[in-house]
């Protein structure tokens, strides 16, 4: 039999504390086995409306990101893959180890579920841990198994990380110190 698996994928551009501490949230109240952090290789909702930063130094920050965080892990799975990044795809080669998948999402991402790449198909096979975020507000939706994620609130978003880097100001109460470094050390840039 195979593991209760939290599939938490995203763009990470960058990851920040409120990425974990979903993660662990999700974790703990839906009582998974362990929550696996997906990188986007392209994530093809984003890549259009702003430069992302490249692939491989997202995965370099997510990893910096959950080190030494039990049952917690991250994977280059879709960087793998190639191409445009769909959930989907994801979740079909999760679940083909007999793995039973729960998709993590902030509640920003849940109210855009159904216009996700094969969102009728997507419903079918999982269940959906749907992570509380400050100014959102968990709303049902038709088809969807969802379950409501009570998680520290931590009101952070990577697009205000990468403002704060931007303007050059402390990002301290939003990423660790290893992922600013990181982020110094490669010039990375969002300006």
């Amino acid at each position: 039999m195979g593991q209760r698996i939290g599939l938490f994928g995203g763009t990470f551009d960058p990851p920040h504390t409120g990425h974990l501490a979903g993660a662990a949230a999700a974790r703990s109240a839906l009582g998974l086995d362990r929550v696996i952090f997906v990188v986007a290789n392209e994530p093809w909702q984003k890549s259009n409306q702003r430069p992302v930063t490249n692939a491989h130094h997202r995965l370099a920050m997510v990893r910096l990101l959950v080190e030494g965080v039990d049952g917690i892990e991250v994977s280059d799975l879709e960087i793998a893959r190639g191409g445009p990044s769909y959930t989907i795809d994801t979740v079909k080669e999760l679940r083909a180890g007999d793995h039973e998948v729960i998709l993590v999402v902030g509640a920003d991402a849940a109210a855009g579920l159904d216009s996700w790449d094969r969102s009728d198909e997507l419903r079918e096979l999982v269940e959906v841990a749907v992570v509380d975020r400050p100014g959102y507000f968990f709303s049902e939706l038709n088809g969807w198994r969802l379950h409501r994620v009570i998680a520290e609130s931590v009101d952070v978003s990577s697009s205000g990380v990468r403002d704060l880097v931007s303007g050059g100001a402390s990002t301290s109460d939003s990423i660790p110190s290893t992922i600013r470094s990181y982020i110094d050390l490669h010039g990375l840039d969002w300006s």
